[in-house]
């Protein structure tokens, strides 16, 4: 068994919502790097063509598909896109989310509710159940939070709503087993424009989360560190592994 081939995509076809900037652009590069031919969706249109062509520029095979993955018409779209372009579907990365508000609980727009919950968990739910209906055997990757295990007050939605992918994660792997692996990682203080917003920090304080050994690797994480850790799920090295939430921290 050569341990280079066993983390290589060759063959692969890989659906990465929400590329278009952060983690998972990172993951969409990472992915083309290692062989894998990747849809890159998201909602903006110039994003994911920028980062298409940033990957075919550099040797790798992508095409981009605009996407709101809260409309399960649309996702559905993005996994037939996938079979028509490349002739199949192996991989498929619930990366889209997040929530720029910071409100308690008790003051909690309902609407704040429905459209955290409808994005970040709903639309995880829809678009495993619809990849596992187009994946023979495969891969799926929900991005979460170390928010679904611990308590960030003023992100009790957020909060509520990674619980619940870490939920689905374990059930969608036990109920897909053993044609499709399904695990999760958690990203600590990747500085995306999503947590910048969220956390209310700019580009002189997000530096200092890393200061004074509270990250204990010393700086933040990089999309590319996540881009890694995806690739390890995607890959024949993970394949005893299914239903675990990875959190990728630098410690913390």
């Amino acid at each position: 068994m050569d341990p280079a081939e066993q983390f290589g995509l060759d063959g692969q076809v890989a659906v990465v919502t929400g590329a278009g900037r952060g983690i998972g652009e990172g993951i969409a590069k990472v992915f083309a790097r290692a062989g894998a031919s990747v849809v890159v969706a998201a909602r903006r249109t110039n994003e994911i063509e920028r980062v298409a062509k940033e990957i075919t520029d550099a040797g790798g095979s992508a095409v981009p598909v605009t996407t709101d993955v809260t409309d399960d018409h649309q996702v559905d779209a993005l996994a037939q896109a996938a079979i028509s372009q490349f002739g199949s579907l192996t991989c498929w990365v619930n990366n889209a989310g997040g929530s720029p508000v910071r409100t308690p609980l008790r003051e909690l727009a309902r609407d704040d509710w429905d459209n955290t919950i409808a994005l970040n968990l709903s639309a995880v739910w829809a678009a495993s159940a619809i990849a596992s209906r187009h994946i023979e055997r495969g891969t799926i990757i929900n991005i979460s939070s170390p928010a679904g295990e611990h308590v960030v007050p003023s992100s009790g939605h957020y909060c509520a709503a990674k619980a619940g992918v870490n939920m689905l994660t374990k059930v969608f792997a036990a109920e897909l087993a053993p044609d499709i692996r399904v695990n999760a990682i958690a990203p600590g203080a990747v500085p995306t424009e999503i947590m910048m917003t969220a956390l209310g920090l700019d580009s002189e304080t997000v530096g200092k989360i890393a200061e004074g050994g509270r990250i204990p690797l010393g700086r933040l994480g990089t999309p590319d560190d996540m881009g890694l850790c995806a690739l390890y799920l995607a890959s024949a090295a993970s394949a005893w592994m299914t239903g675990q939430v990875l959190t990728v921290s630098g410690g913390r």
